[in-house]
């Protein structure tokens, strides 16, 4: 069987360090990031151009791309872009590095498939925790039994049952489908956009109020039964965290 370009059957094996491709045109930063991730374990490669990127990615075939977007030929968006247009059946995630940090700019990061957005200066050890969560989440453990727990919140996806505590939570399809997106990333911001792409798939009817309603609906259902775990983070979005 022919892994897709985002999790190659010997990484999904267990039996290959996972492949990070790191993309920016500042060689300090490349080399400082590839020396923090190889001492994690990992097999880094780097390029300082989009196009090399490009071609990197297709010999490499990496699990994740660190991808500045501003490149002195192809912004990251673009290099982002043609990479799905190359591999239109291949999931490959992308943690965007940037100093561009305008609200605009995460939202069309986001809304082309990036997973996470991180800011310069940075800090290393957040970047490395950030590329581990991405990793686990293309190819979550939890997955492959159908259960996801958070804190005292569970969801079953064989018998589409949620549990808080001792007491089953009534979810309707969409209810359902968009608690289990939060709890796959459980303690994570994500944003409106990436819930209408992975949710909805953009099928809302023209509501863009529709994450608001349904977030209202599941606060309504889930943090009625204990300590809030869904909150909102201004301007950026939602995210789900076991109770304190």
């Amino acid at each position: 069987m022919t892994a897709p370009m985002g999790l190659p059957a010997s990484a999904a094996a267990g039996s290959a360090a996972p492949r990070i491709l790191v993309v920016d045109d500042e060689r300090s930063i490349t080399d400082l990031l590839g020396m923090a991730l190889r001492y994690e374990g990992m097999d880094v490669r780097v390029a300082h151009l989009g196009r090399d990127a490009i071609e990197s990615a297709a010999a490499f075939r990496p699990h994740l791309v660190v991808l500045d977007v501003m490149l002195p030929d192809l912004d990251g968006f673009e290099v982002l872009r043609r990479l799905a247009a190359d591999h239109p059946h291949d999931r490959l995630p992308v943690l965007f590095l940037t100093a561009r940090d305008t609200l605009d700019d995460k939202l069309r990061g986001f809304t082309l498939g990036g997973d996470d957005y991180m800011t310069k200066p940075f800090s290393v050890e957040e970047l490395i925790v950030r590329v581990r969560a991405i990793l686990r989440r293309a190819h979550p453990g939890g997955e492959e039994t159908g259960r996801l727990v958070v804190g005292d919140l569970e969801l079953d996806e064989e018998s589409h049952e949620v549990r808080r505590g001792e007491t089953i939570v009534e979810l309707t399809p969409t209810e359902f489908k968009l608690l289990h997106y939060l709890m796959l990333n459980a303690g994570r911001v994500v944003s409106k956009a990436q819930i209408l792409d992975r949710v909805w798939n953009y099928d809302f009817d023209g509501n863009a109020n529709v994450v608001e309603i349904y977030i209202s609906y599941l606060r309504r259902k889930v943090d009625s039964l204990g300590p809030r775990m869904i909150t909102t983070v201004r301007g950026v979005g939602y995210s789900l965290r076991a109770a304190r």
